[in-house]
């Protein structure tokens, strides 16, 4: 299965050229999903090739309020950026588009959020990283997506959003699972408490490691946070000037409790998300997609998807990418 590490206006740029041409399906899920100057050519295409009878699916967590809103939570629901989101949801909708929120009956806004990403056009996927849908996760993160041409993980991508579908409006989750992906592993957290296959698998691979790159927007916590400590291990992860008020303060709290430091020192806003794995015998595997690898996660149940991989193509790309973009 051929691969290849697309950065996010790139992957916009690939996935609006597609949808025009679309002729079976569309899927796009991510947690904040808005109509910007970096997304806006995609929303456009969406609606078009729901008018032509392609059938399109978006589905985007409600933290995307608190996102265009510009803090945390949502406390003007009359702000330009929320209503610019619900004009173009009713766009959406009003063309044939299925638009679905994720977490209204979440117990808190913590709690339950859907942090998986990806987009699927007829049988392209984009998959496997951390892009959200919007002028900042777009144009000014340092992150990206794997395109993938696969019938079958589309297919197994279309099955999973529907699953996402049907348990947010029963109100219920599931367990994390495994897929076999050739030769690969798909990990998917299905958003139960506590439960985490991603999270899982880093600690065992950490375990046996003998040097770890990790890359993420935050800080490890939880006991991936204290393998690391006692590994020799290169960290990468947002420095605390870098981040809003939120994060900064996540951050800050994880740093205090784990005494892990950050090695990252360039500017952009560090979003990407993988971990490599060098092991005794010299092979590497990686893990690469929308967890963060924060314990806190996992206490809250986000659902996410990833890719466990020993496939030294797939691995090279995320090496090239760090050389350039996080060393």
């Amino acid at each position: 299965m051929h691969m290849k590490l697309v950065l996010p206006q790139e992957y916009v740029h690939q996935a609006t050229e597609l949808a025009r041409t679309a002729q079976d399906r569309i899927f796009l899920i991510s947690m904040v999903i808005a109509d910007h100057p970096a997304t806006h050519e995609l929303i456009d295409a969406l609606e078009a090739a729901a008018r032509r009878g392609v059938k399109v699916t978006v589905t985007a967590d409600i933290f995307t309020y608190g996102e265009v809103s510009g803090s945390f939570l949502p406390l003007r629901y009359d702000s330009p950026g929320i209503k610019d989101v619900n004009s173009m949801v009713k766009r959406l909708r009003a063309s044939g588009v299925k638009f679905l929120w994720l977490g209204r009956a979440r117990t808190t806004f913590l709690n339950g959020r859907t942090h998986s990403k990806w987009c699927i056009v007829d049988d392209t996927c984009f998959v496997f990283g951390g892009v959200n849908m919007y002028q900042g996760g777009v144009a000014e993160n340092t992150d990206y997506m794997f395109r993938v041409e696969s019938n079958r993980l589309a297919d197994r991508l279309a099955y999973e959003q529907g699953r996402i579908i049907k348990a947010e409006r029963t109100s219920t989750n599931y367990p994390s699972v495994n897929h076999e992906l050739d030769g690969n592993s798909m990990l998917i957290d299905g958003g139960i408490i506590a439960h985490s296959v991603i999270y899982r698998r880093a600690l065992e691979l950490a375990k046996e490691a003998t040097h770890i790159i990790f890359v993420s927007q935050y800080c490890p916590t939880g006991k991936l946070s204290r393998l690391l400590k006692k590994k020799n291990a290169s960290l990468y992860f947002n420095r605390l000037e870098q981040a809003d008020l939120l994060n900064r303060t996540l951050i800050r709290t994880s740093m205090l409790f784990s005494g892990l430091k950050t090695l990252y020192k360039k500017e952009p806003y560090l979003h990407a998300k993988f971990i490599i794995f060098t092991m005794e015998d010299g092979s590497k595997v990686a893990i690469s997609g929308s967890h963060n690898f924060a314990y806190t996660g996992v206490l809250f149940g986000t659902r996410e998807i990833a890719l466990e991989t020993t496939d030294m193509k797939i691995i090279g790309q995320l090496e090239s990418f760090y050389r350039k973009y996080i060393r």
